[in-house]
């Protein structure tokens, strides 16, 4: 695990925004780009769609800091999860945990007897971090928003 005793989980904030569209940069590049077709890559480019995303959402935000480098950030409405992004050099050292440790408690806090969130069919390195903190799935159904042939899943993770 990396130093992440120096690491700082906070609210993001409208200066955050270049720093929130990288890390989705990265974890497209990493994560979608090679699963997608390559007009749903160009696309993605072209609308800018994580400007669009943080311009919407981004305020929202929680994250992790470490140093001077946003390294992830979670994003749920109610008790759906939108978004976990980590960048790749900080994946598998506890930041997606740290973040998902807070949401899952704010969703708990705010009443909900579970949580909910989808990933793909092809990404198992997500689908093994949610097993191993207690999401099942509930659901699957086309991925309609790459058009790509994808196939979405609903993971659910009841509160006891």
């Amino acid at each position: 695990m990396g130093d992440y005793g120096s690491s700082i989980l906070r609210l993001a904030t409208a200066a955050d925004a270049p720093a929130l569209q990288r890390v989705l940069f990265d974890t497209f590049d990493s994560t979608w780009r090679p699963n997608i077709s390559e007009s749903a890559a160009l696309a993605y480019v072209q609308e800018n769609r994580p400007a669009a995303y943080v311009g919407s959402r981004g305020l929202l935000f929680w994250v992790v800091q470490v140093g001077s480098e946003i390294a992830g950030f979670v994003d749920w409405d109610g008790d759906f999860i939108n978004a976990l992004h980590v960048r790749s050099a900080h994946a598998r050292q506890g930041v997606g945990r740290r973040l998902m440790d807070h949401a899952e408690a704010e969703i708990a806090h705010a009443g909900f007897s579970s949580v909910r969130l989808e990933t793909d069919t092809f990404n198992v390195r997500s689908q093994a971090f949610y097993a191993a903190r207690g999401y099942r799935e509930e659901g699957r159904y086309p991925d309609e928003e790459w058009a790509s042939g994808l196939t979405t899943l609903l993971l659910v993770k009841r509160f006891d």
